[in-house]
């Protein structure tokens, strides 16, 4: 379970994400195109294609 703190942020990729691309190509993911350190007290959240799958 994720316990939310204040100083944590969420940011929600509008554009899908490739799931097919693992944990690697979602840390990209974030740097390239959210321009965001995954190291960092956020949560990310994303979805597939068709929308039916988030993370």
């Amino acid at each position: 379970m994720l316990q939310m703190t204040p100083q944590m942020k969420v940011l929600v990729a509008v554009e899908p994400a490739d799931f097919r691309k693992g944990i690697d190509g979602l840390v990209q993911f974030c740097k390239g195109v959210l321009g965001q350190d995954p190291l960092t007290w956020t949560v990310f959240v994303f979805r597939n294609r068709r929308g039916s799958s988030a993370l």
